[in-house]
């Protein structure tokens, strides 16, 4: 049963929408033309100045979401066990302090958890919906990329569901298995429409998470999950944002662009330490932090600069968003390579439970290609 008081919101604010709908002439092609909501958010870096709190990547999350909470009376939380906290705790305490019209529990239905996600955003509310797992998203598939991912185009700009964010967690954590390990971000790159953002620590979880959801268009916000209680850092308390589809440079290098994401930079930062101290070289480590848009301009400057690239990600590698990174870099750096572009990813195989180790591809694969690109 829906909480009542977002059922009358829903209700009014659906005849205030297609009331202004008759008097709006709104091009089609402007897509991005919705503004945000305002907020009094800082940078990370003004954040930083102020008081920071101990925090791993789960608690991290819990606190954007109660900011987000605190900060939007529109903004809502649900899915599966949330008002329980969550099989990963990320929701824990929200529904003692928002109340149960605002933090409650859904059926076990990923695709009407996106449909009502999507129609709450499209009446004006900040839904933020939790789907259990990556691996579980697909049942909502239809909805995320046929109707969240095209609702603003297909209106001509009219109407959007662009309040809309979806949080998963995705990825290895040791004994998933096939149903408990997937990272689906490259079949969401595919949809125009949709961002896809993926955070590597708490720090960056908890700016990324407040950006996605006052983004004025849907996210697909993927956890690392094996990093919810092993990533810990002094997080900022305060309300603060850091930007989608901008790129940072985690370590400067001259002799090769490493590039990844999420969960992987911890893989990748222990690949470039070997290459390091092993090779002698200097490695310049990329974090995309957002997928879809990526900062195609930050590695084409790396690339251009150390002629070299490797990109990595747990996902299989045929149809992996490295392949897209691997052809622009191409086209757009080929006389400035010194090497072919090294692609180090999951196997095209399903990912297994006893052989998660032979499947992974971990810290030693990488420094094996990044040797091969120097030696080339």
């Amino acid at each position: 049963m829906l909480p009542s008081k977002f059922v009358r919101f829903c209700r009014v604010s659906s005849q205030s929408r297609l009331a202004n709908a008759k008097t709006r002439d709104i091009p089609a092609s402007s897509f991005h033309s919705t503004p945000g909501l305002r907020s009094s958010s800082a940078t990370l870096e003004e954040a930083l100045t102020g008081k920071t709190e101990k925090m791993n990547l789960f608690t991290a999350i819990n606190n954007a979401m109660d900011t987000a909470l605190a900060s939007d009376p529109k903004s809502v939380v649900f899915g599966e066990d949330v008002a329980f906290g969550g099989v990963f705790r990320c929701t824990v305490g929200l529904r003692e302090k928002h109340g149960a019209q605002r933090v409650f529990n859904t059926p076990l239905c990923e695709q009407g958890i996106a449909a009502f996600g999507i129609g709450m955003a499209a009446v004006g509310a900040t839904p933020i919906v939790e789907m259990q797992f990556a691996d579980y998203i697909f049942p909502a598939f239809d909805q995320i990329v046929n109707e969240a991912a095209k609702y603003r185009y297909r209106s001509g700009n009219q109407f959007d569901c662009g309040g809309l964010t979806i949080r998963t967690p995705y990825g290895a954590v040791g004994h998933g298995g096939l149903y408990h390990s997937q990272s689906p971000e490259a079949y969401f790159c595919h949809t125009p429409g949709l961002k896809v953002v993926l955070p590597r620590s708490p720090t960056q979880a908890k700016g990324l998470l407040l950006a996605s959801i006052r983004d004025p268009n849907p996210v697909i916000f993927l956890e690392p999950k094996w990093l919810y209680r092993s990533s810990i850092e002094n997080v900022p308390v305060s309300d603060y944002t850091i930007p989608l589809g901008v790129a940072e440079v985690v370590k400067p290098g001259d002799d090769i662009t490493v590039v990844g994401w999420g969960a992987h930079m911890l893989v990748l930062q222990e690949a470039v330490r070997l290459a390091e101290q092993e090779l002698g070289v200097t490695c310049e480590l990329i974090d995309l932090r957002t997928l879809a848009p990526w900062d195609v301009e930050a590695v084409e400057n790396s690339v251009k600069k150390t002629g070299r690239l490797l990109i990595s990600h747990e996902a299989p590698r045929t149809g992996g968003f490295a392949a897209e990174i691997a052809a622009e870099i191409q086209e757009r750096c080929l006389l400035n390579l010194e090497a072919p572009i090294q692609r180090v990813c999951g196997y095209d195989t399903p990912f297994p439970l006893v052989f998660e180790k032979l499947y992974f591809p971990d810290a030693l694969k990488n420094f094996e290609a990044i040797k091969k690109a120097i030696q080339f």
